[in-house]
Order: C-alpha cells, then sequence, then structure tokens
C-alpha cells in the first residue's frame, strides 16, 4: 500500500483531494484559480512551494495544483497523485509556443498527441520500445470538447513536442523538426503526464494556452501567463459538473 504524506505532497488524508486535479505548471496559477473561481477553498499542499487547494465549483469537489516545470516535475507530483492520492483525472492546463501560424496567442488548444525525446517513459517502465508519441483519454477529451462546445469557447486541437529543454545552444531548426514530428506546438510536460496515466490506469488530458509563437514572434508576460489564461482554466473547471 503507497503510504501517506509522500515526500512531494504532504496531505495526510486522501479525502481532502478531489477525484479530478486541474494541474498549470505555475503553482502561483494554482492559487490564481483557488481564489478567483472556487468556493471554501483548503490548501492541501505547501512543500517546495508547490501549491495545491481543493474546493468546490458550482457545488462539486475539485482540486488545482501546480506541476513545477519540466517532465521530471509533472513526472513526480502526477504519479504522486495517481498512485498515492487516488485522483483518477489529472488535466494539465499550461502554456505553450506555437510553431505554426493557424495558433496564434491565446488560443485555446486541445492537445491529441504528444511527442517527445525524452527518455522519461523509458526509464520509468525500463522499456526501450515505449514510443516516442503518447496519447491523452479519449473519454476526457471528448468530455473537455464538449464543454468547451457548450459554454460557446473556441478550441484547436493538434499535436504537441514535449520538450526537456528551453534553451538551446545548438542551433536548432525548428521549422523542420516541426514538419518533421507534425507539431503543432511545444511545451515541456504533456509526455510524462500521458505516460503516468497510462502506466497507472488513470486518465488524462491537456489544455494549452498558446504564450507565444516562433512564427510571429508575439509573446505574453508572465503575468498575463498566470492570470489571462482563464478560457481553459474555465473548460477545465467544468470537468468537475
Amino acid at each position: 500500500m503507497n503510504k501517506i504524506p509522500t515526500p512531494h505532497i504532504e496531505c495526510e488524508d486522501k479525502n481532502l483531494i478531489a477525484k479530478t486535479v486541474l494541474m498549470p505548471g505555475d503553482p502561483l496559477r494554482a492559487k490564481f484559480i483557488s481564489d478567483t473561481f472556487l468556493e471554501d477553498p483548503v490548501c492541501f499542499n505547501h512543500v517546495r512551494g508547490m501549491l495545491g487547494y481543493t474546493g468546490t465549483y458550482k457545488g462539486r469537489r475539485i482540486s488545482v495544483m501546480g506541476s513545477g516545470m519540466g517532465q521530471p516535475s509533472i513526472g513526480i507530483y502526477s504519479y504522486e497523485l495517481f498512485n498515492f492520492y487516488d485522483v483518477e483525472n489529472i488535466i494539465r492546463i499550461g502554456s505553450a509556443g506555437s510553431y505554426v501560424k493557424e495558433l496564434d496567442v491565446y488560443d485555446v488548444v486541445l492537445v491529441d498527441s504528444a511527442f517527445s525525446e525524452s527518455t522519461y517513459a523509458k526509464t520509468q517502465t525500463l522499456n526501450s520500445e515505449t514510443p516516442n508519441v503518447l496519447y491523452p483519454s479519449k473519454s476526457l477529451c471528448q468530455k473537455l470538447e464538449a464543454i468547451a462546445k457548450d459554454i460557446n469557447i473556441p478550441i484547436k486541437h493538434g499535436r504537441t513536442h514535449s520538450s526537456d529543454v528551453f534553451y538551446r545552444n545548438a542551433k536548432f531548426d525548428w521549422q523542420d523538426y516541426a514538419k518533421e514530428h507534425e507539431l503543432k506546438c511545444v511545451e515541456m510536460e504533456s509526455y510524462a503526464l500521458f505516460h503516468n496515466a497510462n502506466v497507472s490506469n488513470k486518465h488524462a488530458a491537456c489544455l494549452l494556452t498558446i504564450s507565444d509563437s516562433f512564427v510571429t514572434k508575439e509573446v505574453t508576460t508572465s503575468e498575463e501567463r498566470q492570470k489571462a489564461f482563464t478560457n481553459m482554466m474555465k473548460i477545465a473547471l467544468e470537468m468537475a459538473l
């Protein structure tokens, strides 16, 4: 039996964390969601500043917790939530850079697959045959798409590049790379989340808001990324219902 609290989540009662967890990378975005949208929120984690909250949204319980940046970080938190706290669904709500002109700043993307060069999945399972493309929960994505339609928030679809590297010293031809692997945008977490859901027999999905564009060079500020990406938050929050 997996014991709680874990080395990274101090919550001593599984019942304090809802079955569905929204997971932004930034813990301050988790706090913003809690402060803005949840009623009677309770903070269940402070460890390493990775804030987690549970409250109600339109009368139903839902949790939100930061994942940190990169696949090792979301790998730890999502694995512990799935396997130690009996969480059933994790919806990543993150930011991404656009590789294509069809995705503009502030567009919401429902990820339909994640490509990565990362060895995260291969190392976690000791299976060298683990593919470089992983997929989210089909049923969870269908629900999110239906919700977006119901509340009249437009979404786009595509494959994300879950990269382990933000700053590349070597010359990176992102245009050829995106074309070769059919990539629409880039971030750093979805592949590991989808893998953990697969090995844990749980459900995961990812909504991304485009924060900058490789094509147009348009960028958003850190404060905008923390507070202004509300459309994807609203879609994900409706999962509580």
